[in-house]
């Protein structure tokens, strides 16, 4: 395996985490009105990649392969988790 190829499999294994992350960052800001979140954007959106890419880890540790749909619902549950602890300001 070259370093492309390295790097094009690496970004396509966090690619879930940052795409529910921007989705659960982003969803919020849509409606008028809506509180502010405990953190600054940036911060926010971090921590959800982060969380999320820590999750698909430990998916591919615990079931020895990558794209287990228990990690992608493990990967909701604890986005989806962050996202409204941060959002209950």
């Amino acid at each position: 395996m070259n370093f492309i190829a390295l790097i094009l499999h690496l970004a396509n294994f966090v690619a879930p985490a940052l795409v529910v992350g921007l989705l659960l960052w982003g969803a919020p800001r849509l409606k008028p009105g809506a509180r502010r979140g405990r953190w600054g954007a940036r911060r926010e959106l971090l921590a959800q990649w982060g969380l999320g890419t820590a999750v698909l880890l430990s998916g591919l540790v615990v079931f020895g392969r990558d794209g287990v749909m228990v990690t992608y619902a493990a990967l909701v549950l604890f986005q989806g988790s962050l996202a409204w602890w941060a959002r209950r300001a």
